[in-house]
């Protein structure tokens, strides 16, 4: 009969055992990493790990223990290039980027909003710079990171991402094509209301206008009135404004009251998105490369070598330096097939050394990184 108690004894003297050999391996890799900082060389050697690898399993006397080799040793790897890099980053890596008291916000600050008047973005502009600034609007997402990046404006805040129907893929991308970075973010609670023209009723209308985004928060109520047809429009507000213009009795648009009030509709329905705790995040940019004192998030980007394995080996950076990661969003990569570009949102701050040892060692292992800002988490 196999003694149970015999056999955990003996494997807690080999764990034991382990644990020693680790330490002594952990301390040999910061001689290496001492090394490297005299001499500047790179902390990931890929053609010697994957040779070391090799070997290693062949030390192996079946094919469940050469993978189970390869496993360990890749995490084994992994741990030394990581207390590498944070020994590295102490010393030498310094981030870009200025640490600023608080934005320096007059009544000549220049503010591009998407949309009209009377659209949620201008509601996100207000609330966050307040009213007494010099301010502008553009139906061009692109058109308003032109608009930063040339210095005609000193801000812009653009929609980001809705609680119901997600991120929006085209900022994601601009964040990558324009040299420009999110200083700060507001959260706006949307409330759409089914707006039309004075003496206009629910059974009147046949075309419904809005932004895509506003008729997908509303799709169940347009689906429920089967005399509704969904058009889609530049913005929510321009939809409003647009039934003022075409003075159509038989057309309503899905937008804000405020939107409504703005341009004199009235409001047929309200409250009909079918999520009530609908919001929207609103992204502040700027072309410089700033963050406030107090910013406690993070937005990066990073391409990686198509290879298995690396999603999970960039993501545990974050674990190994006790950064809470927030959001994830992939965007495929133009003219590679099923190749994509990684977003990711996480707490912290560029002056905190977890923050600079995680960006660290990213930066090495990734084909591409890129800092869209440190900002305020609301």
């Amino acid at each position: 009969m196999i003694d149970l108690i015999q056999i955990r004894q003996e494997i807690d003297q080999v764990d034991k055992q382990i644990v020693e050999l680790f330490e002594h391996r952990m301390q040999l890799a910061k001689e290496v990493a001492e090394f490297k900082i005299q001499t500047g060389k790179k902390v990931f050697d890929k053609e010697r790990e994957v040779e070391k690898l090799r070997v290693l399993k062949e030390l192996a006397s079946n094919d469940f223990n050469k993978h189970g080799i390869h496993e360990l040793f890749s995490q084994i790897m992994s741990m030394s290039r990581k207390l590498q890099y944070g020994l590295i980053s102490s010393n030498e890596y310094e981030l870009p980027f200025l640490e600023i008291e608080r934005l320096n916000i007059v009544p000549e600050t220049k503010v591009v909003c998407f949309g009209v008047q009377g659209s949620y973005t201008e509601q996100a502009m207000e609330e966050y710079f307040g009213s007494d600034i010099c301010r502008s609007y553009s139906s061009s997402f692109k058109n308003i990171m032109q608009t930063i990046k040339d210095g005609s404006a000193d801000y812009g805040v653009l929609p980001i991402e809705n609680t119901s129907t997600g991120g929006i893929a085209d900022i994601y991308d601009l964040l990558v094509e324009f040299d420009n970075y999110i200083i700060g973010e507001h959260i706006v609670k949307i409330d759409h209301a089914l707006l039309g023209l004075p003496g206009a009723t629910i059974e009147t209308i046949k075309n419904v206008y809005s932004h895509p985004q506003g008729l997908m928060q509303c799709s169940k109520y347009i689906e429920n009135h089967g005399n509704m047809k969904p058009v889609e429009c530049i913005s929510t507000a321009d939809s409003a404004k647009k039934i003022l213009n075409d003075g159509d009795i038989t057309q309503a648009a899905i937008a804000s009251k405020r939107a409504g009030s703005y341009y004199g509709l009235v409001v047929l329905d309200e409250a009909i998105n079918h999520e009530n705790t609908n919001s929207t995040r609103f992204i502040i940019i700027s072309r410089k490369k700033e963050f406030i004192k107090t910013s406690n998030k993070i937005s990066i980007c990073f391409e990686l070598p198509h290879e298995s394995g690396t999603l999970y080996n960039m993501l545990s950076h974050f674990i190994y330096n006790n950064l809470n990661m927030t959001k994830i969003e992939s965007r495929p990569l133009e003219g590679r097939n099923f190749e994509y570009r990684f977003f990711v949102d996480f707490e912290g701050n560029l002056k905190d050394a977890g923050v600079k040892n995680a960006l660290y060692g990213i930066s090495e292992e990734a084909v591409s990184l890129k800092i869209l800002g440190n900002y305020r988490l609301i």
